[in-house]
């Protein structure tokens, strides 16, 4: 199953890379809608390696995702793989400058089943793909607006 999405952002492409790698902000949100996280990487900086373990709630289930940064060409692209249970899953992050005051994200994810069980997972988001497409927009358009008040706000 895939999601994409993109949104031009009127910031400068170095603005944005640096809002998209604040790390620390994403384990935040995660930790304000109850998941745990945990970094396992020494560095505590952005780069190739960062690694997540997250614990959440879904579906009345424990479950944990175990995530790890594995490109980071600044400030132009970023991936990133999970796996949780059966679940393999890749983030891709790509910036293009329009120009000097305007950046393109461009958001993707794809998720595909490595067992029966999480078949039967993707096989039911995929009859909500709709609505979770809808909301992986959203709050993709909402990142937008934020790092352009960001931006507005720090110039």
């Amino acid at each position: 199953m895939k999601f994409s999405t993109r949104e031009d952002i009127e910031a400068p492409i170095e603005h944005v890379w640096a809002s998209v790698t604040r790390f620390k902000r994403f384990e935040r949100q995660l930790l304000r809608r109850g998941a745990e996280v945990v970094r396992s990487d020494a560095a505590g900086q952005p780069g190739p390696g960062t690694e997540w373990t997250v614990t959440f709630e879904y579906r009345g289930k424990p479950r944990t995702v175990e995530a790890k940064v594995t490109e980071f060409d600044r400030p132009h692209a970023m991936k990133l793989s999970s796996h949780s249970g059966g679940v393999e899953g890749l983030v891709s992050i790509d910036l293009v400058a329009l120009s000097p005051r305007r950046t393109r994200l461009q958001v993707g994810v794809e998720l595909t089943a490595t067992n029966l069980s999480a078949r039967l997972l993707l096989q039911s988001l995929k009859f909500a793909k709709s609505n979770l497409n809808k909301r992986f927009t959203d709050r993709i358009y909402e990142f937008a607006q934020d790092v352009e008040s960001d931006y507005v706000n720090a110039v």
